[in-house]
This record gives structure tokens, C-alpha cells and sequence, in this order.
């Protein structure tokens, strides 16, 4: 327990704040904070996340108590991800939100930074540089029995894929290559990978999943060469969760993805700022049907 019995009381220079790594418990421990702050984690994200980059995790403490974090996941040397920024309640409006957020930026560096923000924390964000790229939609619907198969896309177990057929799609998806998160995120114990699969010469295109989460499933990535593909693996995807809440991240600068969701009765709960402090990455985003997750990009 703290030693201090008022919050209000303590200072983010206090020598009994720290600042220091998280270990995979501690990853776990941020998800509960999550989940009570409404983001909905998936049940098994924890490990996913921390493969990502076991040091871009940081937890603050006062007198050695967990009171905030954030992940700074580095993806090589070029690229990294703001995300899991939380301070329990009772704890903020003190600056110690500022102490993680300074140490996440000294570790990721001059590397190019992306977040997704809630709307209202843009100019905060604005003031350590980062620029608004476009918004991401959650929406939300019910899943509904539909896998019959689409003529000439055939739908594949993505753990029957070659993983680094896999890894190449998802790396032209994405702002960089992801090896060791996309292979812990594609095989979480209770979530569901889907490809598709070219006929003719077996060339990736498309990748999708759907995991369990505190409430209902969400699907992430859904990543498409077009609207058919994305249809095609949305459905198969639900067909295995029938009459469950499903949720899907949707940048809305993708007018087939917002229809995708449309055509599936999902109606908008929130949105976010996707944020960089350098150039938005050269990303295919009318082939980016769904976000892989908020906290890691």
C-alpha cells in the first residue's frame, strides 16, 4: 500500500515515484486498467503485446504500488507505438502521466511515433509533435451466421499458411515488419486466424482475426486486397461466434471499409485520432479494413 493516505498530497518528483519496466504480470495488470476504463482488451493480449517488445512497457509506482503506464513498443529502428497510457484515477491531474509519457518518447527516440488518441486529447498530443493522419471508428454489431463460399477467393486456417507468406502481407499492411507480435498475435489461445489465399499461384490476399475479448470478439487486423476478400473473411471469421457482439476498427478514410461495416448492421461507438510525429507511413489504407489493435497499431 502507499505510504501516503491522500493522492492529492503527491508529486511526480517525490523520490517514492519510479518509473521502471514492466514485466508480462505487469502487462496484465495494465489490461485490467484497460478493461475498467471501457477499451474492451482481448482475454489473451497481454503476451501478444509484450512479444512485441519486452522493453517498451512501463509502469509507474508510488512506494513500489502500480499507479500508471504506457507501452512504447519500438518496431525496429524506424517506427514505434504509443499506447496503454493510463493512470488510475485517483492518482491524475498530478504529472505523473507526464513522467511515463516523457519516458516512453526517450525510448522510442527519433523514430517515427503513431497513437491512436481519443479526439479530446489531440492538442495534448500536438504539443509533443504529433499530427493527425485521419480517425479510426469502433463499430459494433452482431454476428450472424454467413460463410457460404465467394467464387475464386478461397478461404484459408492462416496457421496453415506459410507464416512468412504472412509476414510479408502484413508488413505492406503495416508501417513495418511485426515477426514476433504477429506470430504470438495469430496464435492467441482463443482466437481465430483466417487468409486468403490466391487459386492460381497461392500469393496471399488477405489476413484477418477474431479473438475473445472482455466483451464479445474483435476482429483485427482485417486486412484486404478489396471489398470482396474483406466480406469474404469478415464472414468467415463470425461464423464462429453466431448472435455474439463483434467490434471492428475502422479507418474511416476507407469508404469500403465503413460500408463493410455498414452492409453488417455495426453502428459507430467511438473514434480515435491516429496520430504520427513524423510522415504518415506509406500504408495501403484502402486495403486496411480493420485495425489490428489501438494499443500496439
Amino acid at each position: 500500500m502507499s505510504s501516503v493516505p491522500d493522492p492529492s498530497r503527491a508529486t511526480p518528483d517525490d523520490s517514492r515515484f519510479a518509473v521502471r519496466r514492466m514485466t508480462p504480470p505487469d502487462v496484465e495488470a495494465a489490461l485490467g486498467w484497460a478493461a475498467s476504463e471501457g477499451w474492451n482488451p482481448g482475454l489473451d493480449d497481454a503476451a501478444s503485446f509484450f512479444a512485441a517488445d519486452p522493453q517498451g512497457f512501463f509502469m509507474g509506482t508510488w512506494n513500489g504500488e502500480p499507479i500508471g503506464c504506457i507501452s512504447a513498443v519500438a518496431y525496429g529502428d524506424a517506427f514505434g507505438f504509443i499506447g496503454l497510457y493510463i493512470v488510475r484515477p485517483e492518482w491524475r491531474g498530478k504529472g505523473f502521466g507526464m513522467r511515463l509519457w516523457n519516458e516512453g518518447m526517450v525510448y522510442l527516440g527519433a523514430r517515427n511515433i503513431g497513437l491512436d488518441g481519443v479526439l479530446a486529447q489531440q492538442p495534448n498530443y500536438r504539443k509533443s509533435g504529433f499530427v493527425l493522419a485521419y480517425r479510426n471508428v469502433r463499430y459494433e454489431g452482431v454476428a450472424s451466421v454467413d460463410d457460404e463460399p465467394v467464387d475464386g477467393i478461397a478461404i484459408a486456417d492462416a496457421l496453415d499458411v506459410p507464416f512468412e507468406r504472412l509476414l510479408d502481407y502484413d508488413a505492406r499492411m503495416f508501417a513495418c515488419q511485426r515477426a514476433a507480435f504477429l506470430r504470438a498475435w495469430l496464435s492467441q489461445p482463443r482466437a481465430h486466424a483466417r487468409a486468403c489465399v490466391a487459386l492460381d499461384d497461392g500469393a496471399v490476399r488477405g489476413l484477418a482475426a477474431i479473438r475473445l475479448c472482455r466483451s464479445g470478439h474483435k476482429i483485427g487486423p482485417l486486412f484486404a486486397d478489396d471489398l470482396p476478400i474483406a466480406r469474404a473473411l469478415y464472414r468467415a471469421l463470425v461464423s464462429g461466434v453466431p448472435g455474439e457482439r463483434v467490434f471492428l476498427d475502422v479507418p474511416e478514410s476507407n469508404p469500403a471499409a465503413v460500408a463493410l461495416a455498414m452492409e453488417h448492421d455495426m453502428r459507430s461507438e467511438f473514434e480515435t485520432a491516429r496520430m504520427y510525429t513524423r510522415a504518415q507511413p506509406d500504408v495501403p489504407l484502402a486495403r486496411v479494413f480493420g485495425v489490428t489493435t489501438f494499443e500496439l497499431g
